[in-house]
């Protein structure tokens, strides 16, 4: 009879080596798994991993673009609402004759009223409006004052209203008439037609060639009248007549007249300059 053999019971020792070497299979295979899922994701670009901001970087925007709207609203409010920048002095310079609380007082412009919010042409129409102003320039000068510079009219001559009139007016280089004097003014030519206006073509005729005469000859005028726009005469203070015409060719005329005022005559024509005549 053969020898029976004994089966071995496996030690303990046995029993850890085992479960150990199955942990480590099934780590491996972890492992790989894990690589394999690694290598089957899409990979970040360089450029997309440069861009993405962190957190701070974000709060930091975010808080940069809050500040840049409140900024903007705040300097809204300052400028168009505020009156910490309206108008409160009105700088006037030019005025001679208009004093310059008549000319604040035309300008009427609002006390405290923000600055960008102030229409400077509508102050420039008020105060060009009075009858002594010839041009008017509104500026702002920041941070609250409003600048005005007139230029006032000149008188260039004068008309009398005759009695029962309402006294002596005078009248600027356009025609225009803009003030009224008790008394006729020493040294301006007097205006002898039958309507002074400013919508006159004969009125205007008269006084563009009063204004354009030369200084010596000027002062010896003293009166100037017309029929048409072309037919403007005056009157020198010996009393001699000076036929003119026209405004055109002034130095030219100026010169021929200058000329034939040496000569005995009565009346002077030199509206056509190239052909002057003296009547005896």
């Amino acid at each position: 009879m053969s020898p029976t053999r004994e089966r071995r019971r496996p030690s303990d020792q046995d029993a850890r080596e085992r479960a150990a070497l199955a942990r480590e299979r099934r780590g491996r295979r972890s492992e790989e798994e894990r690589r394999r899922t690694r290598a089957a994701r899409p990979k970040p670009s360089p450029r997309t991993r440069a861009n993405r901001p962190n957190r701070q970087v974000e709060i930091r925007r975010r808080w940069v673009a809050l500040l840049s709207v409140l900024t903007v609203v705040a300097l809204v409010y300052l400028l168009f609402f505020s009156s910490t920048l309206g108008a409160q002095d009105v700088s006037v310079s030019g005025s001679r004759t208009v004093s310059a609380d008549q000319i604040r007082t035309a300008a009427a412009v609002p006390a405290g009223q923000p600055m960008l919010r102030l229409s400077t042409g509508e102050i420039r129409d008020r105060v060009a409006a009075m009858p002594g102003i010839a041009t008017v320039e509104v500026s702002r000068s920041w941070p609250n004052t409003v600048e005005i510079t007139v230029t006032e009219r000149t008188a260039i001559a004068f008309f009398d209203s005759g009695p029962g009139g309402d006294g002596v007016h005078l009248v600027d280089g356009g025609g225009v008439v803009f003030k009224t004097v008790s008394a006729r003014p020493p040294g301006l030519p007097e205006l002898k037609l039958p309507k002074v206006s400013a919508d006159d073509p004969v009125t205007r005729a008269v006084t563009a060639v009063l204004g354009v005469l030369p200084e010596q000859l000027i002062k010896q005028v003293t009166t100037a009248s017309a029929k048409t726009p072309a037919s403007v005469e005056f009157t020198l203070a010996n009393g001699k007549i000076v036929r003119w015409g026209t405004a055109e060719q002034t130095d030219r005329k100026a010169k021929v007249l200058a000329a034939l005022l040496t000569q005995d005559g009565k009346v002077y024509d030199v509206a056509a300059p190239e052909l002057p005549t003296i009547t005896p």
